[in-house]
């Protein structure tokens, strides 16, 4: 046994509710509290250190002298942190009022992505990639869903796949891969949307099954990627292989959320444009409604209506989305303090949307609350009051972090 503390606060976010809005007034914030991580590297005990001290006298201490607040480790449930290149000059071009067509006619777009990623090696890709996975740990974040999406074609889409799995090897965070080869139709791809993603069951999905590549395959259902109908055949062929599911939906037109609510999709993400008979039938389902903050600062577009699916009684999780071209930011707590402050979340809602919400969004169980049996997964800051997690919306970076009951930061 060993015991961590003793701390200022712990904020457990422990016996909240799985879905629906949630006061502050229900966070259990244990004082001068410890962790008791067992020999298996989970969580035995949370609770006051003097009492835990005296009832396990021959655990091993970890002690702490100043003033520390601990929560459960965050999780970004929707990045694309696998990519070559840079698009700088799209945010650029955006900003001076060039339309996406216009940008992609000037070599932008995820196009450009596609071709940058086709390009480089695998350890090109592995060196990015653990760049960008070791700035989320220093931010608090153990668990990262990362898609592939920017090779579409096997080639390149299993290159992306292998390099998030030689990046696993070489990291503590928890790496979620998910097979997004239904991101786009190629230029290069001689045939229609339909034929494409055809090909992806055919020739992708069963490679990427038998070398255990990913268990998640996404699709983005828009005007400009992949239609409706043709999307949700896709998904169901997916399902049938034995893939769970994801969508990218109602980013700019309303109407996709739907299918993935009957599809059975564990999330449906994005959501900027859900109206409000869409946001009713998705908060009675189990699909995890996904906030994509990062993609509405870069874009310049309406934020997911968080409150009213919230309020509907709906489960909500917060994402960073971090990718090249509309969210390159990547910083979860100041996209998470910012959607707060539109929405007018509670500090409740908002950490339990990138904690054991954002795990309901992958289909994790075992992390996301600080309580006997779960991942010994942690984040601590160095402050005297939890609330100013959010309130400094991100500057207040986090001074240790922990996987499995060991500090890696």
């Amino acid at each position: 046994m060993k015991l961590i503390g003793p701390f200022k606060q712990i904020v457990t976010l422990n016996n909240l509710s799985l879905r629906g809005k949630l006061s502050d007034e229900h966070l259990e914030i244990i004082e001068n509290g410890g962790i008791l991580i067992n020999s298996e590297n989970k969580i035995e005990e949370v609770g006051d250190f003097e009492k835990l001290k005296s009832d396990f006298p021959n655990s091993k201490l970890e002690t702490r002298n100043s003033e520390l607040v601990v929560l459960p480790a965050f999780i970004d449930c929707h990045t694309h942190i696998c990519f070559g290149g840079n698009r700088a000059n799209d945010f650029a071009m955006r900003n001076a009022g060039k339309t996406y067509l216009e940008i992609a006619e000037k070599g932008g777009g995820i196009w450009s992505s596609v071709q940058h990623t086709r390009n480089a090696s695998e350890d090109e890709l592995l060196e990015k990639l653990l760049e960008r996975i070791n700035r989320l740990i220093s931010l608090g974040i153990t668990t990262i869903e990362i898609k592939s999406g920017y090779g579409l074609n096997v080639e390149s889409e299993l290159k992306m796949l292998r390099v998030i799995k030689k990046a696993q090897e070489k990291t503590k965070a928890t790496l979620v891969p998910t097979c997004l080869s239904a991101h786009l139709k190629p230029r290069d791809f001689e045939g229609t949307s339909e034929e494409y993603l055809q090909y992806i069951v055919d020739e992708i999905l069963p490679k990427v099954k038998e070398e255990n590549l990913a268990k998640r395959v996404d699709v983005f259902i828009e005007k400009s990627a992949f239609l409706p109908e043709e999307s949700r055949r896709f998904l169901e062929k997916a399902k049938e292989l034995g893939f769970e599911i994801t969508v990218h939906a109602d980013q700019f037109t309303a109407g996709s959320s739907r299918i993935a609510v009957e599809v059975g999709a564990v999330s449906a993400d994005h959501l900027e444009a859900t109206i409000d008979e869409d946001i009713e039938f998705l908060a009675n389902s189990e699909t995890v409604a996904v906030a994509l903050p990062g993609a509405s600062l870069g874009l310049g577009e309406p934020f997911t209506p968080a409150r009213k699916i919230l309020d509907k009684n709906g489960i909500l999780a917060i994402a960073s989305d971090w990718n090249p071209g509309s969210a390159p930011m990547g910083n979860l707590i100041t996209q998470a303090s910012i959607l707060a402050t539109y929405q007018k979340l509670s500090t409740a809602e908002v950490l339990a949307g990138i904690t054991f919400r954002a795990a309901k969004a992958l289909n994790l169980t075992d992390r996301g609350i600080l309580k006997k049996g779960m991942k010994a997964d942690f984040v601590v800051f160095e402050t005297d009051n939890f609330q100013n997690i959010l309130y400094n919306q991100g500057s207040l970076v986090a001074s240790e972090v922990y996987v499995d009951g060991e500090r890696i930061i």
